[in-house]
């Protein structure tokens, strides 16, 4: 049994003061029991894709940098597995929106970098992001295999195998979801369920565990409904957050995933000679 913990933030404009509050909530989930740590997308900053300014580039950081080295000293201190996202400078005008798994031991396993980019009202993350050209990804940490996604990704089904298949025990969403000024609270609703519902699916498709961490507060006229989840490889909530800030812990067992892959032995059964039609945009 591992214990997971999920660091659901407001954050402001103070960086430095987003990353001391979230250094703060590690430890108090270390001293909780929780052996990993998820953190949401571009966990320590603003969600600047709101708007266009070419002034929000000076926030990104190398993969080397400052935030990640610290983060990396929490993890070796307490001895726990951290989820890192960030925004990354990997060159001069090259960006990424980027995680970084921390090990127990305070190792950088590697890196994953988002790979469905949004061009959204309110989510201008196009203007700022390059795809991800590091492929899906699994690591595999002191304490479990971990499969991370980002945000948007989460919408795909393809992702999700793709990260199960190399053996992913838990796929862990960082995220930034929430509803704009113009959008009704049934419309937050019925957003929020699809939200919820599609990654549910995914440990339902796969037999793995998920885990949805997303901020909260408003930023602008943005408000995110946080409201992040662990769902069991059967799709069941194992927990739920509400709307504020919040610290969410699940203890989860993945010697359920191969009774479960057993009941419903959905990669069994796939006819992977009949899927070449996914290579292709649309139609046949």
């Amino acid at each position: 049994m591992t214990r997971i913990a999920l660091i659901q933030q407001a954050n402001s404009a103070d960086t430095h003061g987003n990353l001391t509050r979230v250094a703060a909530a590690i430890r108090t989930a270390a001293e909780q029991g929780a052996r990993v740590v998820l953190l949401q997308e571009l966990f320590h900053t603003l969600y600047f894709c709101r708007t266009v300014d070419p002034g929000h580039f000076e926030s990104a950081e190398p993969s080397e940098g400052p935030t990640i080295r610290a983060m990396a000293a929490l993890a070796r201190e307490l001895g726990i597995v951290v989820v890192v996202p960030f925004f990354e400078r990997r060159a001069p005008g090259l960006y990424h929106n980027t995680a970084a798994v921390i090990d127990a031991d305070g190792a950088v396993l590697g890196l994953y970098r988002k790979m469905h980019i949004p061009e959204d009202p309110g989510f201008h993350e196009k203007y700022y992001f390059t795809p991800g050209d590091l492929g899906y990804k699994v690591f595999d940490t002191a304490h479990g295999k971990i499969g991370v996604l980002i945000c948007w990704d989460q919408w795909y089904p393809e992702a999700a195998r793709l990260t199960a298949l190399q053996g992913a025990e838990l796929l862990v969403y960082p995220t930034a979801i929430g509803t704009l000024s113009t959008e009704s609270e049934a419309e937050r609703d019925a957003y929020h369920d699809a939200w919820e519902t599609i990654q549910r699916a995914h440990a339902v498709a796969n037999g793995v565990f998920v885990a949805g961490i997303n901020r909260v507060g408003t930023e602008g006229g943005t408000t995110f409904w946080g409201r992040s989840f662990v769902a069991g490889p059967f799709g069941e909530r194992l927990a739920v957050a509400g709307m504020e800030e919040e610290i969410l812990y699940a203890d989860i067992d993945t010697s359920a995933i191969d009774p479960q892959r057993r009941t419903w032995p959905f990669l069994r059964d796939r006819r992977i000679d009949s899927y070449a039609g996914l290579l292709n945009r649309f139609g046949s």
